[in-house]
């Protein structure tokens, strides 16, 4: 029998738990970046170009496996988040016991998959007998990796679910620290590709541990068993799960096959060129789209009971803070991307340049866009955006595989920013528009020029400090702290109102003058009914 309805979070109580789970996720954001960009030359030094290439070519292959997650994944989190606030610890494991059956079977299809790809490696890209060799090896040893994390994303949905997703950064931190300190270790001792895979890969694995252990923190009256297992419970998950499964399939083709398609077409020493200019990029897009990856189960709540005046915050507000973010460190990356590229990697990986002056603007599009993304995904209209990103995702290919014959590298980037722009500016954004019950041009001068403006005057300073630039770190970094403190002066003093400045710095102080919400649901459902 199902226990009482539990009480929602407040106001206050949700703006905290928001605050800490995008302060861990930004805490592991940046640990990993930085790890990223000090550990890519070094293993570039220590395996090669060519073996470096190899990696990201057959490690891409994988990104691909998580589609057969088959949108699961996220129905998960949105209907553990649904019993949990109505008290139903039945229902709560019956879909972690349902789901962990299900994903359990998905990780051995999974590695099947893998095995069948790894014995036809050489008939899939231009590769030597050895690099089919080493890359068979790799590609097992990461798919293994990803067929276990199907099963254990459970414990994961579950924590997600109780929105105490800090807990989980905090295993990803201390994963992300272990796995850099075993890769230097395994180089610095002589081992090659094969061995550091295999270091590396055992380390993520143990850290499936403690994600379980968090799932029994936060609901200590979590029970899977086989018995739990409901047909009923995975149709209900399935009518959702099957257009996340959509997005998530036009998510891949779209921001993950473009190294496929350099694979097949150019060979690995082009995907190391490529995965330079897709490192930068990454980093860019994983610091400026934290606050979006929190926004899904409000929007579902407003959405719930018709707050569209709530809707229209989210969308304005959201949209603004995203290209408040992302726009300027855009601005500067596309801007300094010759003398960037030539400290980080050197002479060898130029090529990499103007690539990063076309995915520049795909990142900008990219976020500034993502909350009229999560508005169509959260207030029912996740299918008009499954059938867009596919549509998008399938014009990326197309173009890609048409141009990179004809321009190369540039070819493939300009196949992702042509969809890009089609999409995000002209189907995305006005449906979402219209879902808020406000015009592009009110969201536009409301969002999007506010945030724009001031890059302007940005990168006017940047150009002008390029004439004096000796070349070095130092002046790099200056230079961005400089430009970044131009934009933010520009943008809080006059690209948007008092009032919103204001009720910005009230929020940022009620945040921090409050204590911790962490741990009362747990409380309330640590016994099985």
């Amino acid at each position: 029998m199902s226990q009482p309805a539990l009480p929602g979070p407040n106001q206050t109580s949700q703006t905290k738990l928001i605050f800490q789970n995008v302060s861990v996720n930004y805490l592991v954001t940046g640990t990993e970046l930085l790890i990223g960009i000090f550990m890519l030359p070094f293993n570039v030094a220590h395996l090669g170009q060519s073996a470096y290439g190899l990696w990201v070519l057959v490690a891409s292959i994988t990104v691909y496996f998580s589609m057969f997650d088959m949108g699961y994944g996220v129905a998960q989190v949105r209907f553990a988040a649904k019993y949990r606030a109505q008290g139903d610890v039945k229902a709560l494991n019956e879909i972690a016991s349902t789901m962990f059956c299900v994903f359990s079977a998905i990780g051995l299809v999974t590695f099947a998959v893998a095995v069948v790809i790894a014995l036809n490696l050489q008939n899939v890209f231009q590769l030597t007998p050895e690099q089919v060799r080493t890359g068979q090896i790799v590609l097992l040893f990461i798919s293994a990796y990803v067929a276990l994390s199907f099963p254990t994303s459970v414990f994961g949905g579950i924590v997600n679910g109780f929105q105490r997703q800090y807990l989980n950064g905090a295993v990803a931190f201390a994963t992300a620290i272990v796995v850099a300190l075993v890769n230097v270790a395994v180089l610095m001792a002589g081992y090659g590709l094969p061995e550091l895979v295999a270091a590396t890969t055992g380390v993520r694995i143990l850290s499936y541990f403690a994600y379980a252990l968090n799932a029994y923190r936060v609901f200590p009256g979590l029970r899977i068993r086989p018995g739990f297992f409901k047909r009923d419970r995975l149709r209900e998950i399935t009518g959702f799960s099957v257009f996340i499964l959509i997005i998530d399939l036009a998510n891949k083709l779209n921001y993950s096959t473009d190294t496929i398609v350099i694979g097949a077409f150019m060979g690995t020493a082009a995907v190391a060129v490529w995965a330079v200019a897709q490192r930068l990029i990454e980093i860019v897009q994983r610091i400026t789209d934290q606050l979006n990856a929190v926004l899904f189960p409000v929007v579902v709540d407003s959405s719930t009971v018709e707050r569209v005046d709530k809707l229209q915050r989210i969308l304005v507000q959201a949209t603004r803070l995203s290209l408040a973010m992302v726009v300027p460190l855009a601005t500067v990356l596309g801007l300094t991307a010759r003398p960037l590229v030539m400290l980080w990697v050197g002479p060898n990986f130029e090529g990499s340049v103007n690539v990063i002056y076309i995915l520049s603007v795909v990142v900008a599009l990219r976020v500034g866009n993502a909350p009229s993304t999560v508005i169509l995904k959260g207030s029912g209209l996740h299918k008009v955006l499954a059938i867009s990103n596919l549509s998008m995702a399938i014009s990326n290919l197309v173009l890609s595989v048409v141009l990179v014959r004809w321009y190369g590298l540039i070819g493939v980037a300009i196949g992702t920013l042509i969809p890009m722009v089609v999409f995000s500016m002209f189907v995305v954004f006005p449906a979402a528009c219209r879902r808020v019950q406000l015009s592009r041009w009110a969201v536009f001068r409301q969002s999007v020029w506010p945030a724009a403006w001031p890059a302007l005057v940005m990168a006017g300073f940047i150009l002008l400090a390029r004439r004096f630039s000796d070349g070095s770190w130092s002046w790099m970094v200056m230079q961005a702290f400089v430009a970044a403190a131009i934009y933010a002066a520009l943008f809080l003093r006059f690209a948007i109102s008092r009032d919103e400045r204001d009720w910005y710095f009230n929020k940022v102080r009620e945040v921090l003058r409050r204590r911790s919400v962490a741990g009362t649901p747990a409380k309330e459902l640590s016994q099985p009914s």
